[in-house]
């Protein structure tokens, strides 16, 4: 789309990143699809139209990767990147002992070095447009270390750090730095099951009796949040909850979350018989 101001998204292919392209997409940007899950992008893609967007097999772990990517996608823009939204991510639950060194570096490798590797790269693009804009997809377990969570949640602190670090440094460029934090999405994340269980992630979170917030309101506050002057935007009651107690009773915070993983434990005795 000649002309039109470009954006590369990350885990595209589902959940979040899709509704994000589609976002950008109706507000007349050209888009840059990015996953490794070649089917889901096809599928986003569609939805798109044609001539709205690019597609791009990408490991976010590797820095030859999004070198590649993303130059293709800046010749395919026209030389424009005016926004990269690093959004693509993996969730492990359960408790720490129960997940493999495995489950820790990819939660590490994709949800936060992948996010150090997309900024890396896209920064000399972006440099050359002043105004453009990365946006961190966070979470709200970003705000206080959630147990049950305790790699994923490290890895959500630490995008939430490098967002309001990078904000600062990249400041003279003209690149603003965002993240958006949302609270529980039902999206293809929460599929994944909880470690020492038959249960997903989902299961937790409706017994808990949290909300869900729909993707096109996550997408839409993703929106906002790369215009507006809030270096963090959070999505959804649970989070503005979390945000307000973890600042004001973090101690509240603790003993809730101690109190859930002793039910838990105990339920769990009760199915082990003893």
């Amino acid at each position: 789309m000649s002309g039109a101001p470009a954006i590369f998204v990350t885990g595209a292919a589902s959940g979040i990143g899709r509704a994000i392209a589609q976002e950008f997409a109706s507000r007349g940007w050209f888009l840059g699809l990015a996953d490794l899950n070649e089917a889901g992008l096809a599928e986003t893609a569609a939805l798109l139209g044609v001539g709205r967007s690019a597609s791009y097999r990408l490991d976010v772990r590797s820095r030859e990767a999004w070198d590649l990517q993303l130059a293709a996608f800046v010749e395919a823009a026209g030389g424009r990147l005016n926004a990269l939204a690093n959004n693509a991510g993996v969730a492990r639950g359960g408790p720490f002992e129960s997940l493999s060194g495995s489950d820790d570096d990819l939660l590490i490798d994709v949800n936060f070095r992948g996010v150090v590797n997309g900024c890396r790269a896209a920064l000399p693009y972006l440099k050359q447009n002043p105004g453009s804009v990365i946006l961190n997809t966070g979470s709200a377990s970003g705000l206080y270390g959630s147990a049950g969570l305790s790699v994923y949640s490290a890895t959500k602190f630490a995008v939430r750090g490098l967002t309001e670090a990078l904000d600062i440094e990249f400041e003279p460029y003209g690149v603003r730095v965002r993240s958006i934090m949302p609270g529980f999405i039902d999206t293809p994340l929460l599929t994944i099951g909880v470690a020492g269980s038959n249960r997903s992630a989902r299961d937790s979170v409706v017994d808990a009796g949290l909300e869900f917030t729909p993707v096109e309101t996550v997408a839409r506050l993703a929106w906002e949040a790369t215009q507006g002057d809030k270096v963090h935007t959070l999505i959804g009651k649970t989070a503005e909850k979390l945000a307000f107690w973890a600042r004001w009773a973090p101690g509240s915070v603790r003993k809730q979350m101690k109190k859930q993983i002793f039910a838990a434990h105990a339920r769990a005795q009760d199915r082990g018989g003893g």
